[in-house]
């Protein structure tokens, strides 16, 4: 039995399981200590899910809201989009675009129960995948009546709870008013029931985070569905946010620049590779797009290295500003992997990498090689940027190269955090021994 609430209103759920079964009792108490409501539920739950059913989006002293078959099955357009699991029921509208499927293979399901789909084939979904789902719970379905006697007894269900939900954010507002100042820009995050979290999130995570020690890796790696705010000042917080077409804005015209120049100074031929003090070979125009495709492929590697060893490093539990910087890098992108305003790099950050990557390659190779094989390799970064933002928001096409990506960078994303490291191509993760396994039903 679980005490939900404080108020005058006391809230109880009382679970019994045996086997798969579980029952439910919500009893609501009054300050007479008569009882307002009382609700029995009894439904077939998987045991392995029976802690994202714990967690609801709802407020917790609210009782959950009621729906009839016929009602949640007009929800079945982009618009709005139900989906049931057992008999909750979650409006996924919000997610449509997200779907590692795609939307129509969330449309096909609308106002039906997706329990089947959860364990699969073709794809069982995760623990983190069933926790996210979570977030868009909105009801039960009621199937204790039926016909016109159903439609009533819903419509007075929900008329109680929306008052005793009114009355709660009633109360919600008047604290958080007499407590914050309505310029603070904290209070521009949605509000969300995070008693149990581990940080505080109308603050800066960007300090907090350090703080949690060896419980931080468990808990970057389960995603939510919200915005980051890192930073309290709003300068630096701008800073790390980047809309993805920046990203071509400022890389490609100097990708046109470098290409044309390296082509032109190619054209001229006076540009030889010294094998001895005596043999030299000349260096043809058209061997350009080779050196070009030879950056290119580089990228990818470098690409690899950086997600794996830098992105993806496990800092020490004890040290503060590993796990600080840890998380400014990548950590905050893996606890909110669908915030579009920080999906590619800001140009001023990268600028940084990509300086160092052509100092580097001009000092190894003879310069024109080398400005060769670095535009290649930017044009790849600059390609790299823009499939991972597609792969977070695009719906490919079935059974394209870009469709099978985006579902291996959600595998990484919500399952396999410690492999499936390759973003543009899974190429690199075949050598290194961390590519993500096929299911197994």
């Amino acid at each position: 039995m679980r005490k939900l609430s404080n108020g005058p209103i006391r809230s109880y759920i009382l679970l019994n399981i045996t086997n798969s079964n579980c029952h439910c009792v919500s009893i609501s108490f009054g300050e007479d200590k008569s009882v307002i409501e009382e609700v029995v539920q009894r439904r077939e739950v998987h045991l392995g899910t029976l802690s994202c059913m714990s967690s609801v989006s709802m407020s917790p002293s609210a009782p959950p809201r009621f729906f009839t078959e016929r009602e949640v099955s007009r929800h079945c357009t982009k618009d709005s989009c139900w989906v049931l699991l057992g008999t909750r029921v979650y409006d996924v509208t919000a997610f449509l675009r997200m779907h590692p499927g795609g939307e129509a293979l969330l449309l096909r399901r609308s106002g039906k129960d997706v329990s089947g789909e959860l364990e699969g084939p073709p794809h069982r979904h995760s623990e983190n995948a069933r926790r996210w789902l979570e977030q868009y719970y909105i009801g039960e379905l009621d199937r204790r009546s039926s016909g016109h006697d159903a439609e009533q007894t819903v419509r007075e269900r929900r008329k109680a709870s929306e008052h005793t939900e009114a009355k709660a954010a009633e109360k919600m507002t008047n604290m958080k008013a007499s407590e914050e100042d309505e310029d603070d820009p904290y209070s521009l995050c949605s509000a969300v029931d995070l008693d149990k979290d581990l940080v505080d999130w109308r603050k800066p995570l960007a300090w907090q985070v350090g703080h949690l020690g060896e419980k931080y890796d468990a808990w970057v790696h389960q995603p939510v569905d919200r915005p980051i705010r890192l930073f309290g000042n709003p300068l630096l917080e701008a800073g790390t946010k980047t809309s993805w077409y920046w990203v071509p804005v400022v890389w490609l015209p100097v990708v046109f620049y470098f290409c044309w120049y390296c082509y032109t100074t190619l054209a001229k031929s006076t540009t030889r590779i010294d094998l001895t003090s005596d043999i030299s070979i000349p260096i043809h125009k058209y061997i350009f797009p080779v050196f070009f495709l030879m950056g290119w492929f580089l990228w990818t590697f470098i690409e690899y290295c950086i997600h794996r060893f830098v992105f993806h490093m496990k800092p020490p539990a004890h040290n503060y500003y590993l796990i600080t910087l840890h998380f400014l890098l990548h950590g905050q992108h893996h606890k909110s992997p669908f915030d579009g305003s920080r999906l590619v790099f800001p140009p001023g950050l990268a600028s940084l990498a990509v300086g160092c990557f052509y100092v580097i390659l001009n000092h190894i190779l003879p310069e024109i090689i080398g400005t060769s094989m670095f535009v290649g390799g930017l044009c790849g970064y600059v390609v790299y940027d823009m499939i991972h933002y597609y792969l977070h928001y695009g719906s490919p096409k079935r059974g394209s190269y870009l469709y099978s990506l985006k579902a291996y960078h959600v595998k990484h994303h919500f399952e396999h955090q410690r492999s499936g490291f390759g973003i543009t191509t899974t190429f690199w993760d075949h050598p290194f021994n961390t590519v993500i396994p096929d299911e197994k039903f």
